[in-house]
C-alpha cells in the first residue's frame, strides 16, 4: 500500500490559503522551491492540475477546488493533533481567518474581534467582510459567519440564533402612500431590495393562523447592502425588510415604523459556517466559542 503524501497535501492546502506559493513558504518557514515541488508531485501523481499559474494570479481548477476541501481537512486535523498533544495551557497562537457579514461584522463581529485578541495576544485575526455569498474553501476562511437559510451543503452549520425582520418605512412614507393592511397592498408601493439573495423582490410572510403568503413586490431600489437601503427608507423612498441589528435603533427613535405587526418576513438563522471536519486549530475553535457565547443577538 502506498501512503499519501500527507506533506504535498498540507503544502497544497497552505498554499490555497494564502493564495501564493511565496506566502505559502513563509507561513511554513520553508523555501518557495519546496512548496513548489511539493504541489508540483501532488500533480503528478494525481495526473491533474491543482492551479492555473499566470504572471499575475494563480488561480485553483476545478480539480483543485474539489480537492481542497480534502487538503484542508488533512492539514487542520494535523494542527488540531499536534495542538492536542500541548500542555492545556499552553498559549493560543497563529492566524484565524473569519468571514461575515459587512454590517453585522462592523456593528457585531468586530468588537468581539477587538476584545477576543485583548485575551490572546499571539492571535491574529484576518476579518474579511462582505454581504456576497462567498466558497470559504477557495477563499482559505477557517470559518465564516452567515445570516441567511442555510441550503444543504458539505459544510458545517451550527445555528446561534434567529435574527428577526422587520418590515419598516419612514412616518412620511406612511402619511403620503397609506399603511398597507394586508402583504397584498405592497402591489400598490415601492419598495427596497436586498440583492443578494436568489429572488428579491419575492417577500415572504407568515400571519394570523399560521397563514403563509408569497407577494412579488415593485422594486424601486436594489442594493447588495441592508444598511445602503437606510438612506432612501429615511428619505421617504419605499419600503423595506430589514434585520433588527440593522434597523433597532431607528425603530426605537421612531425614525422608522414597523408595518404589518401581525404578518412577519420569517427570521433569518445566524450561522457559523466551518469546512466538514470537525477537527480544528485550538485557536479557531476558541474564537468561534467566544462568538457563540457573545454575538448579542
Amino acid at each position: 500500500m502506498r501512503l499519501p503524501d500527507f506533506e504535498a497535501w498540507a503544502i497544497f492546502a497552505a498554499v490555497v490559503e494564502h493564495r501564493s506559493f511565496t506566502d505559502a513558504a513563509k507561513a511554513l518557514s520553508v523555501s518557495k522551491a519546496t512548496v513548489s515541488k511539493a504541489v508540483t508531485r501532488l500533480e503528478q501523481h494525481l495526473e491533474t492540475s491543482l492551479f492555473s499559474r499566470t504572471s499575475r494570479r494563480l488561480a485553483l481548477t476545478e480539480s483543485g477546488k474539489r480537492l481542497a476541501d480534502h487538503a484542508a481537512r488533512i492539514l487542520a486535523e494535523g494542527q488540531a493533533a499536534e495542538e492536542a498533544a500541548r500542555d492545556d495551557t499552553a498559549e493560543l497562537s497563529g492566524t484565524v481567518r473569519l468571514g461575515a457579514p459587512m454590517t453585522f461584522g462592523l456593528l457585531r463581529v468586530a468588537p468581539l474581534i477587538a476584545e477576543f485578541t485583548k485575551l490572546h495576544p499571539a492571535v491574529n485575526v484576518d476579518l474579511h467582510l462582505s454581504d456576497a455569498r462567498i466558497d470559504m474553501i477557495d477563499m482559505g476562511l477557517d470559518a465564516t459567519i452567515r445570516i441567511a437559510d442555510m441550503p444543504d451543503s458539505s459544510l458545517r452549520a451550527r445555528r446561534l440564533a434567529d435574527v428577526n425582520m422587520h418590515l419598516i418605512a419612514s412616518p412620511d412614507y406612511l402619511v403620503e402612500r397609506g399603511r398597507p393592511a394586508h402583504p397584498a397592498d405592497l402591489s400598490d408601493h415601492d419598495c427596497l431590495c436586498y440583492a443578494n439573495v436568489p429572488t428579491p423582490d419575492v417577500w415572504r410572510f407568515s400571519g394570523p393562523g399560521q397563514q403563509n403568503v408569497t407577494i412579488q413586490v415593485r422594486a424601486r431600489i436594489t442594493v447588495n447592502s441592508g444598511e445602503a437601503m437606510l438612506p432612501a427608507l429615511r428619505a421617504g423612498i419605499g419600503i423595506a425588510r430589514l434585520p433588527d441589528f440593522i434597523v433597532g435603533d431607528a425603530l426605537a427613535s421612531g425614525e422608522l415604523e414597523e408595518i404589518l405587526i401581525d404578518w412577519r418576513p420569517p427570521p433569518l438563522g445566524l450561522h457559523l459556517v466551518t469546512p466538514p471536519s470537525r477537527l480544528r486549530p485550538a485557536r479557531v475553535q476558541a474564537l468561534l466559542d467566544f462568538i457563540a457565547e457573545h454575538h448579542g443577538c
